[in-house]
């Protein structure tokens, strides 16, 4: 068994769609970065990624790789999903947090875990997402980002 932690937050700004999870949420803001800047996503990659010992999504996915602009975190996933089965590993489970002062994300989990699980080829009971705010502290209290935690585990496949 390996075990991977992951973190990604990125600033809300205007004209953006903000999209975690895979989910479109309506809100007046998105999240600015290369890709989409799915900052859950982006903590799930890294977190599998760290579990295998092979860095972090910067050094897979850079951001002056203009074949990134814009793509969808989901497609990254399925690269990084692709890399975990070639080192014959499958997931356990995952646990993630997402940080927000908004919007609500509540309404949306339960499709992020199927986005998730579908992408990984999991159960969606293998996922696990939460969301919580920061009692207005901090960026993310302040409505100038959103995190995002994840730890995985990860199986040998034999």
């Amino acid at each position: 068994m390996r075990i991977g932690i992951g973190y990604d937050v990125h600033r809300l700004v205007k004209d953006r769609k903000l999209i975690i999870g895979g989910v479109n949420i309506p809100f007046e803001r998105g999240l600015l970065g290369h890709s989409d800047a799915d900052v859950l996503v982006h903590a799930i990659m890294d977190s599998i990624l760290g579990a295998l010992g092979l860095g972090d999504i910067g050094k897979h996915f850079p951001d002056t790789d203009n074949q990134y602009k814009d793509i969808s975190s989901l497609i990254l996933l399925e690269k990084v999903y692709k890399i975990m089965i070639e080192h014959e590993y499958k997931i356990g489970n995952i646990d993630t947090i997402i940080v927000a002062q908004n919007p609500k994300l509540a309404p949306y989990i339960e499709s992020m875990k199927k986005n998730v699980a579908k992408v990984i080829k999991s159960s969606v009971s293998n996922i696990n997402i939460k969301a919580t705010t920061t009692e207005k502290l901090g960026f993310e209290g302040k409505g100038e980002g959103i995190a995002a935690h994840s730890v995985c585990l990860l199986v040998p496949i034999s």
